[in-house]
């Protein structure tokens, strides 16, 4: 069964994404972190092969958690979903190796899941592709 982190400080936008991705999504475990140290604990214990990472956390920089997280797991998606429509975070974004990038205000829940989906399609494809 895969698993997904949300990465986002906001309790209301975080429980919406995840009940919203959840009802697609019925055969994904969906985690959630407010914060950078809590993420790497879920990351951790559960092992995600998908997050939702906003860019502001209060004491935490989803940019610079970004870079950390694809340094030590290269394998992990990661897409900025973010309040901020600037050309500079979502160059900063790629830079430090986000997958995707979604602005809060204008992405569309189906978006969001499209972008999971392929993720998701792309996993399974690997796994049956070694069998």
């Amino acid at each position: 069964m895969s698993r997904v982190l949300i990465v986002e400080d906001n309790t209301r936008f975080r429980e919406k994404l995840r009940d919203s991705l959840a009802s697609r999504f019925s055969t994904v475990i969906f985690r959630e972190a407010v914060n950078g140290k809590q993420a790497f604990q879920e990351i951790e214990s559960s092992k995600p092969v998908f997050i939702c990472m906003d860019i502001g956390l209060g004491d935490d920089n989803g940019l610079e958690l970004t870079k950390k997280i694809k340094n030590l797991h290269p394998e992990i998606s990661i897409m900025i979903l973010t309040n901020y429509d600037y050309s500079e975070y979502r160059d900063a974004a790629f830079q430090n190796g986000a997958d995707f990038f979604l602005i809060k205000g204008s992405a569309t829940i189906g978006e969001i899941a499209e972008s999971l989906e392929k993720v998701l399609f792309s996993r399974d494809k690997q796994k049956s592709d070694r069998s």
